[in-house]
């Protein structure tokens, strides 16, 4: 059983005090040499990736891959003294694990899996969800990995989840001009009664709009549609449901949201946010957008119809089931393949993961790193610091009748924001 090490913040605050940046410590202010670093999001035109590229047909039935020329991830600050010797204490804390605990026996050795999850964003982004607190931190990191066991995330599987998406009410649909991955929640298209494979599946569609992160963006956008349908009238969450979504979504996956945009809501929903809007950290309730001009927050091409955008869709469920899990399968292949050359650090960088230019774990920033090559439909290489390939299609719509809930993750309160 890993015990969760003392960490004493006040030693570190003391320590940053005295110490000064070491060079290359930080990374640079310039945000053309950020963005140039941020280039492609894969190494070379996969198979998956590179056919789903040349479907054109309207409407789409299949997933967007790239983001719009237009869509930017945004630069990252850099971290003061004092937060990277935070960093460096969690760094070390982690790196100490040998056994991840469980509450249902499912506790042993820390895997390759765990390992490669504990990534320098995600270390980070527990670090802000705890407002800088190295040992709410470590306590945070090691009960979602506890979670993570114990719910079975990695076991959830495209078959077991297929009949909750059989009418589309979530989908993975383009990005944001943030270049954030769009999940679309429909609770109008709800096709199951209430049972727990509703939250497996929010689950399981937010562990792989994760996998269309690009490079440099590590949040996504949920766009929400509480319009009704023939067979759903009342869109609203069910209570203990979404209390549920919440405390996962503000528990496991801190610091992941980051927009949420709100269309056609019913009174009762709408009720409940004006009831709760002056507990919501200030951070969090910007980031919700109701009945807004969605065309100034995603691009037009990329925005689906229901949204005022120019993106037509039709869900086939026989058709976008099956390519959002090879895409996201080979991505994660790719992923996985990159950590493993790495050396399985842990620490290691997610945008060096996800193929762009930047040093890994261990590489000097005077090493030229792997060079990304990203070809375009004709498999001619193109300029490193090219905008990435946009499909023309469309995309799907998505909803979440437990995510009438979503939205509550969103609220989240201090301390726990997503």
């Amino acid at each position: 059983m890993s015990e969760v090490p003392a960490v004493d913040d006040s030693s570190l605050e003391k320590k940053s005090a005295e110490t000064n940046l070491q060079d290359g410590r930080t990374q640079s202010n310039s945000a053309d040499k950020a963005l140039e670093s941020l280039t492609a999001p894969s190494t070379e035109s996969s198979s998956v990736a590179a056919s789903l590229r040349e479907k054109q047909s309207v409407p789409l039935k299949t997933p967007i891959v790239d983001p719009a020329a237009s869509a930017k991830p945004p630069i990252a600050a850099d971290l003061t003294a004092d937060q990277q010797l935070k960093y460096e204490a969690v760094l070390e804390a982690v790196k100490g694990w040998k056994e991840i605990p469980s509450t249902i026996g499912k506790g042993g050795p820390i895997t390759d899996n765990e390992i490669m999850w504990l990534t320098r964003e995600c270390l980070l982004r527990y670090l802000r969800a705890t407002k800088w607190s190295t040992s709410e931190a470590i306590k945070r990191l090691l009960g979602t990995l506890t979670w993570r066991r114990d719910y079975g995330v990695e076991d959830l599987t495209g078959d077991y989840i297929s009949p909750e998406n059989e009418t589309g009410k979530q989908m993975i649909v383009g990005y944001d001009n943030g270049a954030r991955p769009c999940l679309y929640l429909n609770p109008g298209r709800q096709n199951t009664e209430p049972s727990p494979r509703q939250v497996q599946h929010l689950v399981f569609m937010v562990e792989h709009v994760l996998s269309f992160t690009v490079p440099g963006q590590e949040t996504l956008a949920l766009l929400i549609n509480f319009k009704s349908s023939k067979s759903r009238t009342n869109t609203a969450p069910g209570i203990g449901q979404g209390r549920e979504c919440l405390n996962i979504l503000q528990t496991h996956y801190p610091e992941r949201l980051g927009r949420a945009l709100i269309v056609n809501v019913p009174w009762v929903v709408w009720g409940f946010f004006k009831l709760i809007t002056p507990f919501i950290d200030p951070l969090t309730r910007e980031k919700l957008k109701f009945n807004e001009d969605m065309r100034q927050h995603v691009p037009p091409e990329q925005l689906w119809t229901e949204f005022q955008g120019d993106l037509e869709f039709e869900y086939e469920h026989e058709t976008y089931w099956p390519a959002l899990l090879k895409l996201c399968e080979e991505r994660r292949a790719e992923y996985r393949e990159r950590w493993a050359k790495a050396g399985k650090h842990y620490g290691e960088s997610e945008s060096y993961l996800k193929g762009a230019n930047v040093p890994r774990v261990g590489q000097s920033t005077q090493e030229e790193a792997p060079a990304v090559v990203k070809e375009t439909e004709r498999g001619e290489p193109v300029e490193k610091d090219s905008a990435p390939v946009q499909s023309h299609g469309t995309q799907a719509n998505g909803n979440l009748d437990i995510l009438a809930q979503t939205p509550a993750p969103t609220l989240t309160t201090e301390g726990d924001r997503l």
